[in-house]
């Protein structure tokens, strides 16, 4: 069975270098993806993240979709707890109008940046206003798919609705999104255990999920085995837990102290992870997704390429589209 690849970018910076270099390397990548037959090509959102100038996707998009024709574009995904679902639903709606058949929105829950500016996204909440993220993400879905006699409806109405995908790595992310008709990823790159795969994707079939799951992984393929390892080994990531069982993944020590500073604690405590990424050649990275296929009976990859390989993006995203049996569909 073939399998579709799709990218995943974040607009990460080089050292001493500006945001429009950045963004601009984002956007020949869309135009590559899009020459090179990806399936879709989504940005992310973070927030006060000096490496990263993607902090607004649909603003993104919309630039991307003006410069490409046919690939599908989309968040990966909107922090839906920092805004209101009806404006979600009224950007995207006009995205998907001004783009038919081409927009994906993609939502997370994760604050996507430090407390400080999680607070600063959230300053007009009111501590009574706080909903779940159920809550939210159906209030949404009620906004981009209203019945004919809803009293509200998010403007303007496109000539298809954006595809919507949940993005998670739990079984509670996955029945959230079966519940809704919503595809579900798993953020693989975010926590790569099989186990947790497998259960996610186990919880989305037993939920009644209507369409299949995607699988997001961090991969990186280059010209030699030595040099993708030589880029992907020194890697790692630092998960930091507050005292109130709170944990986040951040890329340094540094950084770990500085969230448990702003959140607060007075204690924390740290552990040092091997992040899952596969590399290689592309033989070797195609091996692999071709083994989390027939496991996981996944129909789509989407690709995410780690910081450190900023410069080589290009390439490994080239080499992986050489025979690809995602690409030959």
């Amino acid at each position: 069975m073939t399998y579709r690849l799709s990218l995943l970018d974040k607009s990460p910076l080089l050292p001493g270098e500006p945001a429009t270099a950045a963004l601009q390397r984002t956007m020949v990548l869309a135009q590559a993806a899009e020459r090179l037959g990806y399936a879709r090509f989504w940005v992310a959102e973070h927030h006060g993240n000096p490496g990263l100038a993607g902090t607004a996707p649909e603003i993104l998009i919309a630039h991307l979709a003006a410069r490409t024709r046919r690939i599908r574009l989309g968040s990966g995904g909107v922090l839906l707890p920092h805004y209101s679902p009806f404006k979600v639903a009224e950007i995207f709606n006009l995205l998907a109008a001004l783009a038919p058949d081409r927009i994906d929105l993609g939502i997370g829950k994760a604050p996507g940046g430090l407390p400080d500016a999680t607070r600063a996204l959230r300053r007009r909440h009111g501590p009574g206003e706080q909903a779940t993220f159920d809550d939210l993400l159906s209030e949404l879905d009620r906004y981009l798919a209203p019945p004919e006699a809803a009293s509200l409806r998010a403007l303007p109405m496109p000539p298809s609705a954006p595809e919507r995908f949940l993005l998670g790595a739990s079984s509670d992310s996955a029945r959230s999104a079966a519940a809704l008709g919503w595809r579900f990823v798993y953020a693989g790159q975010l926590n790569g255990d099989p186990r947790a795969i497998e259960a996610s994707l186990e919880a989305y079939a037993r939920a009644g999920a209507a369409a299949p799951p995607l699988l997001a992984v961090t991969a990186l393929a280059a010209s030699s085995h030595e040099e993708a390892r030589a880029l992907t080994d020194p890697l790692q990531v630092v998960r930091v837990t507050l005292p109130d069982g709170q944990s986040v993944n951040l890329g340094s020590e540094a950084q770990a102290a500085e969230f448990a500073r702003q959140a607060g604690a007075a204690a924390y405590r740290t552990e040092i992870r091997r992040p899952h990424v596969l590399s290689g050649t592309a033989d070797e990275v195609r091996a692999e997704l071709d083994r989390l296929q027939a496991r996981f009976g996944v129909e789509e990859f989407v690709i995410d390429t780690p910081p450190s390989a900023t410069g080589k993006r290009l390439a490994s995203v080239t080499l992986l589209a050489g025979g690809a049996p995602a690409l030959a569909a």
